[in-house]
Parts: C-alpha cells; sequence; structure tokens
C-alpha cells in the first residue's frame, strides 16, 4: 500500500456501567492518566502515520467533535444518533461509516486503554497482502471475562467459527481487543447485506460477519501481550489512575 490506512474509533456507546460518570461527558472522554481516552487512541495512530480518522458518535455527540486533538490528523464523523436516533451496533456502524474508509482499515473501540499497542504499517502491509477480511489482536482474558470470546487455533486456521466452541473445547480462548485490521470486502456480499453507507440504520453486530469468515478460513488473529484495559467500570478507571 502506497500510503496509511484510515482508522475507525468507535464512540457512539452509551457508556451505561459507567454511569453518573458518563451522565455528562462521553465514555471516550473519561480521563486516565491526564488524557482522555480518545486522546491516547489518536496520538498512538498519529504516531503510526495515519493520517484519516473516522469516528462514530451517538451519546453527546458535540463533546466528542468539540474535543482537541492532535494536529495533523483529519477527522470525519458518523453522526449514527444524530441520523438514526441510535447507535447502530459495530457491523451497522462501521457499514454507515464505510464511504469515509479506505480498501483496508483499522478499528478498536475508543473506550478501551492500550497505551502501548502500535498501528503497525507492517502489520497493515502484511494484512493488505494477505486474502484474509480480517484480521484481529487478542488477549490474555481479564477478570470480568474469563471464558474469552475466541479460540486462538480456530481464528488463525478458520476450520470452526471460534464462537461457536464449546465450553469444553481443549484449544484456549481469549478476548477480543476490540482491535482489528478489516477489508472493506467484509462488509459487502456475502458476508453483509447492509448496503454502503447503511442508507437505512440498519443495527447489525460484528460477530456473524467474524463467524461466516472464519467458516471460509478468511480471519487471522495473534496475541497482543502489552497493557490492555476495557474501562467498563468506575472502578477501573480509579485502578487505572491510581
Amino acid at each position: 500500500m502506497s500510503s496509511p490506512a484510515t482508522a475507525m474509533l468507535l464512540a457512539a456507546g452509551r457508556g451505561e456501567r459507567m454511569r453518573p460518570l458518563t451522565d455528562g461527558c462521553p465514555k471516550p472522554l473519561l480521563k486516565v492518566q491526564g488524557k482522555s481516552l480518545l486522546q491516547w487512541h489518536l496520538e498512538a495512530l498519529q504516531c503510526s502515520g495515519t493520517r484519516q480518522v473516522v469516528i462514530n458518535t451517538d451519546w453527546l455527540a458535540d463533546h466528542i467533535v468539540q474535543a482537541p486533538h492532535p494536529a495533523g490528523l483529519h477527522l470525519r464523523y458518523s453522526h449514527e444518533g444524530h441520523d438514526f436516533g441510535g447507535a447502530l451496533e459495530t457491523a451497522g456502524g462501521i457499514a454507515r461509516a464505510l464511504p469515509l474508509l479506505d480498501a483496508v482499515f483499522w478499528v478498536l473501540a475508543a473506550d478501551v486503554f492500550t497505551p502501548g499497542f502500535e498501528f503497525s504499517p507492517s502489520a497493515l502491509e502484511r494484512f493488505a497482502a494477505s486474502d484474509k477480511l480480517a484480521h484481529l489482536w487478542l488477549v490474555r482474558n481479564p477478570a470480568h471475562n474469563p471464558a474469552g470470546d475466541f479460540g486462538l487455533q480456530a481464528v488463525a486456521t478458520g476450520p470452526a467459527p471460534a464462537l461457536n466452541l464449546a465450553k469444553d473445547d481443549p484449544r484456549p480462548r481469549f478476548t477480543f481487543s476490540t482491535i482489528g485490521l478489516y477489508r472493506r470486502a467484509l462488509f459487502a456480499p456475502p458476508w453483509c447485506d447492509i448496503a454502503p453507507g447503511n442508507p437505512q440504520g440498519i443495527k447489525a453486530a460484528l460477530a456473524p460477519l467474524l463467524r461466516r469468515a472464519m467458516d471460509q478460513g478468511r480471519v487471522s488473529a495473534e496475541l497482543y501481550h502489552g497493557p490492555w484495559t476495557d474501562v467498563g467500570t468506575p472502578q477501573r478507571l480509579v485502578e487505572l489512575n491510581a
């Protein structure tokens, strides 16, 4: 690829479990070690050479639009709440923003804290040269998700849908970090039936698309060993700021 990919930050969630902190502040703007979660991600993307970032919004969208961001980044917004009255879930939101994204692109939730993650241009190049539709970064299971989300072997080789693994499956399962590289083709038939731009505002989860692609061996993954926290409760935010 001749230029860095675009990136999409998922920032449309209401943050119900973080209330009352999120009653007047979008969850991605909560601060960890002096900077908002959103700022941490934008700075990391800027360091990787990414210049185009799409942010989807719903709850308190104006706060996100008005938040400061690093110079040199071009931010665009997909206003799901303004356009459709609410968030469209992950696949629906990506489909909505698809006209603003490149052939391959990064996606991650804006409300995780992963200060050491590198949005590596070489990882982007390898993915673009492959036949995969998605490449996911998984992490060791945190205390709040002990069963994990994906079996790494299944994700890497595709012989069975990782999300359908039985609880007693001997293969280890890990937690999806929310960080991934995606190809636009994953959000088109036969994997996804939502029209580009999602003009009807269809709500759709990402897991079914990944499940279909895993069936065909079109999803790869790797384990990320750096610091990672799903900032899903006020207590986790307190611990990060301790």
